[in-house]
């Protein structure tokens, strides 16, 4: 589906000025697909790979204040319960040890498939922002040329598409990113293990690449 070419890769870099690919990362299927299509089509020799992943303390709070609101969860039970989600959010910026594990894994799994490319880690919180908003904060930031993240589109956002969806809180993150970032926002969604992926970018819509 969708017309046109997405070009994002080149076959050789000897005479092409590198660029900065920023692969929005966490552990999802969406994500690994992301970091797959970037290090197997949209990036080249001389390229920076950042991997950004953004943090939601928020997520480890809300989880304790549901704890604390049953009815069985008293002060003692409460303390013990909060005590390592507490030190799990304040020694990973409220991402815990598995968090730290899975970047790790992923810059890994970068230097194992294009031992060449230059892979550097980010993490940051949300400190009071949406996920998008601060995603195109660290894009701008960092002078990203290329930004790609993974995708998992509802039934309504396939049919209707983002415009059809109302205001922008309504949108998913890659639909915002898509069209409000200012470099190149390409999202993906990888459709069966060989099928290839689709990709979504402001100018192009369901494109079908082959793995």
């Amino acid at each position: 589906m969708g017309g046109g070419r997405i070009t994002t890769n080149t076959t050789t870099a000897s005479n092409t000025t590198p660029k900065k690919v920023m692969v929005v990362v966490d552990p999802t299927r969406e994500s690994a697909a992301a970091l797959q299509y970037s290090l197997s089509h949209a990036v080249i020799d001389c390229d920076e790979v950042i991997l950004l992943h953004v943090d939601n303390p928020n997520t480890w709070k809300n989880a304790i204040t549901t704890f604390l609101k049953r009815p069985n969860g008293g002060p003692a039970n409460s303390h013990a319960a909060a005590t390592p989600t507490d030190n799990a959010a304040s020694g990973a910026g409220g991402g815990g040890p598995t968090d730290v594990d899975f970047l790790k894994e992923m810059k890994k799994v970068c230097n194992v498939a294009r031992p060449e490319l230059k892979v550097r880690t980010a993490r940051v919180e949300l400190e009071g922002k949406d996920k998008a908003a601060m995603i195109m904060a660290q894009t701008k930031a960092l002078d990203i040329d290329l930004l790609v993240i993974g995708q998992r589109r509802s039934l309504s956002t396939a049919i209707l598409g983002y415009k059809r969806a109302g205001v922008a809180k309504m949108l998913d993150t890659a639909e915002y990113l898509i069209e409000n970032s200012n470099c190149t926002c390409v999202a993906v969604q990888k459709k069966g293990q060989n099928a290839g992926y689709l990709l979504n970018t402001k100018t192009h819509r369901n494109f079908w690449l082959l793995a």
